[in-house]
């Protein structure tokens, strides 16, 4: 339990004074109090430096990017010996655990004349040219003799700038009778007959804002920059007629999630303007938003009689990632619900017939799910990068945890090569 300090005023003579008394064994009744505050201030400044140098080199990896967390990076030649010990110790963990594992032989370097190859380009529009003069079957024009086949094509790529949204103008022509006045207007090309945004924009303004994170503003400015108004306003529109024709694929996708071997979940802070808005006006009800996820993840709650919590404030994105025979599915949570309630909702549609799954989450409570039960599997490299932040203050623990951890990453490394499932690893 912290006390405030109490804060004693000593010049310099009066520390001369009391060293004095101390090198003569007279010390009076005051001094002791004097000496025993000079040891606390002592204590609290060397916890505040430890600290601070831990906080700067933290904030040192946050600015500058982490490089590497091995230990051998982390311990450096200090610990040269300890780090020989282990890696001995790994390798007759391998020669007795791992024997039959095939070490993967050094790659060739891949060939082609650039990091992408065509095939990469699955997007592009592929044109086929055709030899202006030959055709299979054709007498060689060389050799007169031989007679010419089909060979693998030359590929050439060429790559365009184009704005996400693109445009056409049409302007169809219109003729006037002088006489009667009546107007002939030349018909519409079939490409314009459709709607006035094709099913393509409403997906490309999709990926840009949810998928690479876009603001509707930015990319408005963009779009006038190249010619091709799109205003902020009207990329929501589009989006949000959009997000209901996709719902069911929505749905499809949260109930393949639910059926998932491996599960990651998480949280961090969001913001919704209306429910902010809201938020500070008690006197208007929640926000549609708060309603909906308030609903999704509360109705277990409600089983158990638990009241839901209308006091709640605060805006959050939770991620859950699903794993399953190798493939990813990611699904984001936006509102006033948590990680594990979200969770709730989404291992609801679970199929009865399947083994709990494995739940990866850091280890704060909120990130469970309510009444359903996960084999839950807390993230080491949290735990461990704290004693990584540490090890100059401490470096005999946080050795000993950090070869502890090694054993631990060295069977995940060997599962992964085995191929095993995490159930079996």
């Amino acid at each position: 339990m912290s006390t405030k300090a109490k804060i004693i005023e000593l010049g310099m003579s009066d520390l001369d004074d009391i060293r004095r008394r101390v090198e003569a064994k007279e010390l009076r009744e005051e001094d002791y109090a004097t000496i025993n505050a000079m040891i606390d201030s002592y204590v609290t400044l060397y916890h505040a430096v430890g600290d601070k140098a831990a906080s700067i080199a933290r904030l040192r990896k946050l600015c500058f990017g982490i490089k590497t967390e091995k230990t051998a990076a982390v311990l450096g030649n200090s610990s040269a010996d300890l780090l020989t010990a282990a890696a001995t110790e790994g390798t007759s963990t391998e020669s007795e655990g791992t024997s039959g594992i095939a070490k993967n032989p050094a790659k060739e370097p891949a060939k082609g004349h650039g990091r992408n190859g065509a095939d990469r380009y699955t997007g592009a529009e592929k044109i086929d040219v055709s030899h202006p003069t030959l055709q299979p079957g054709d007498t060689c024009p060389t050799c007169q003799k031989g007679t010419v086949y089909e060979a693998k094509p030359k590929v050439l790529v060429r790559l365009i700038g184009q704005p996400p949204v693109g445009g056409k103008v049409y302007y169809l022509q219109k003729l006037r009778c002088g006489l009667c006045s009546q107007i002939f207007t030349a018909p519409q090309p079939e490409a314009a007959c459709k709607e006035k945004y094709d099913a393509t924009v409403p997906v490309m303004i999709a990926l840009l804002k949810y998928g690479s994170g876009m603001p509707f503003n930015r990319e408005a400015r963009l779009q006038g920059m190249v010619g091709v108004p799109l205003p902020a306003s009207t990329q929501w529109d589009i989006v949000h007629e959009l997000a209901e024709h996709v719902e069911p694929a929505y749905e499809a996708i949260v109930r393949e999630a639910a059926q998932g071997d491996v599960l990651f979940n998480d949280d961090t802070t969001a913001r919704i303007l209306e429910c902010m808005g809201r938020r500070r006006d008690k006197r208007i009800a929640p926000c549609p938003q708060r309603l909906a996820t308030i609903k999704v993840a509360m109705s277990h709650k409600k089983k158990k009689g638990k009241k839901e919590d209308e006091g709640r404030n605060g805006l959050f994105t939770s991620g859950i990632v699903s794993i399953r025979d190798g493939r990813r599915i990611a699904l984001f949570f936006t509102g006033h619900n948590h990680a594990g309630e979200n969770l709730t909702h989404v291992l609801s549609r679970r199929a009865a017939e399947l083994d709990a799954p494995i739940q990866m989450c850091d280890a704060l409570s909120r990130n469970m799910p309510d009444e359903l039960k996960t084999i839950v599997a807390n993230c080491l490299i949290h735990g461990r990068r704290k004693f990584v932040d540490v090890v100059d203050s401490f470096p005999t623990e946080c050795v000993h945890v950090l070869k502890a951890l090694a054993a631990i990453y060295k069977n995940d490394a060997d599962s992964r090569e085995l191929k095993q499932s995490p159930r079996n690893a």
